[in-house]
């Protein structure tokens, strides 16, 4: 596996059918698991479900392979109806994190299986081509437990891919992988998707799996939708406190609108007696209660009389609680009075931390970056609550 590059060679065909889910819901008893999902994905895209444990994305993946038969609501793939259409009629195929490959079976017998039980025509060039897809020809008879779980994960992927079906369902695939491999198969993922031009839905929670391969991320929150966008749409602009703190992370204090400034296309908050620009573009809410947020790598400490620059807001003073080392960065925990901690992630251009613990600081970023939230929303939503975790 090279890993070294995502583009293919030539525009791919795109081979793979639309999904659309038209007001779906999922109940078990009075547990609502998905509510009135809508979505359409584009045929050939590469698409992402991400949220926590328990949001629903897993249980929508279960209806879309036809494992689970929805309350509510309709299921089609490429303009076909499949609602009532059971499991192994469907052009779907999904593949596990568990991988569930065949141990006494070699590689290129896995990856026939499902193809001699359809008897298909010309299997032993399909399994060839399936296998040089993945890059995994040279190990066609190797048995699974000769191979790394990469070698495995890849081998799953083939034995999918084979079938040629309109949609394939990743299922946290990835997730058994160390974090070194876990990111080349990122790459591999979107380097296959491209090629072979099937609509892909991956489930994960893993957002920096699904902003890497993903060409649109739906966050999924309680059986809903929060925001669909691209990956930089989302994390640059998010418009709840949940997509703001469970993609990436997030600096959100809550404030009052007490200025709209049209013709300069910005609202005045005040942020506990400091006046704090919000571009009305990036609100959600242009009066009353709002949380202002900024991403912690857009913000920057001053120290002693440096001054915020032009175009900059500016909280504080506060002070430094905690640095830690992260290799290409250093982050700051910053505890200001009145408003709770915020994070700083600066860039180790001169080689590590530049500020100690204990050290009295402002916080300063650029009004562009800020965004604007509803503020009747808890400021803690989409964080991890530890005390929640098994």
């Amino acid at each position: 596996m090279t890993g070294a590059s995502v583009a293919p060679v030539g525009p791919p065909a795109t081979t793979g059918g639309a999904l659309e889910l038209d007001g779906v819901s999922k109940a078990f008893g009075p547990f609502v698991a998905v509510d009135d999902l809508t979505l359409t994905v584009p045929a050939g895209s590469f698409f992402a479900l991400l949220g926590p444990s328990g949001c629903g994305k897993t249980t929508t993946l279960r209806m879309v392979a036809g494992l689970e038969r929805p309350t509510a609501g309709t299921i089609s793939i490429g303009g076909r109806d499949v609602t009532g259409t059971r499991a192994h009629e469907r052009p779907v195929n999904t593949v596990f994190q568990s991988y569930a490959l065949f141990p006494h079976l070699t590689v290129g017998e896995n990856v026939a299986f499902g193809l001699k039980r359809s008897r298909a025509d010309g299997i032993a060039a399909r399994v060839a081509e399936g296998l040089e897809l993945v890059e995994l020809g040279h190990l066609a008879q190797r048995k699974p437990a000769q191979l790394s779980g990469g070698q495995q994960q890849r081998v799953a992927l083939a034995r999918a891919l084979v079938n040629r079906p309109s949609l394939l369902l990743l299922d946290e695939p990835l997730g058994a992988l160390d974090l070194k491999l876990r990111r080349q198969m990122q790459l591999e993922l979107k380097r296959i998707q491209l090629e072979v031009g099937l609509t892909f839905v991956h489930v994960t929670h893993d957002q920096e799996e699904a902003m890497t391969m993903a060409d649109t991320v739906a966050v999924m929150n309680r059986g809903r939708i929060e925001q669909l966008g691209s990956p930089a749409e989302l994390y640059e602009l998010p418009r709840t406190s949940f997509v703001a703190n469970f993609l990436g992370q997030s600096n959100l204090v809550p404030g009052t609108v007490t200025e709209d400034l049209t013709e300069q296309g910005l609202l005045g908050v005040d942020v506990r007696g400091t006046r704090v620009l919000v571009p009305r573009s990036r609100a959600v809410r242009t009066e009353g209660a709002v949380l202002v947020g900024a991403r912690p790598e857009k913000m920057r400490l001053l120290v002693g009389d440096q001054a915020p620059g032009p175009g900059e807001n500016e909280l504080g003073p506060g002070t430094v609680t905690d640095v830690s080392f992260t290799g290409v960065s250093t982050q700051y925990q910053v505890q200001v009075p009145g408003l709770g901690t915020f994070g700083v992630f600066a860039q180790n251009l001169l080689g590590g931390a530049t500020v100690s613990v204990g050290s009295s600081v402002r916080l300063a970023w650029a009004v562009d970056f800020t965004f604007g939230l509803d503020g009747a929303e808890a400021a803690d939503a989409g964080t991890v609550d530890l005390d929640d975790e098994p």
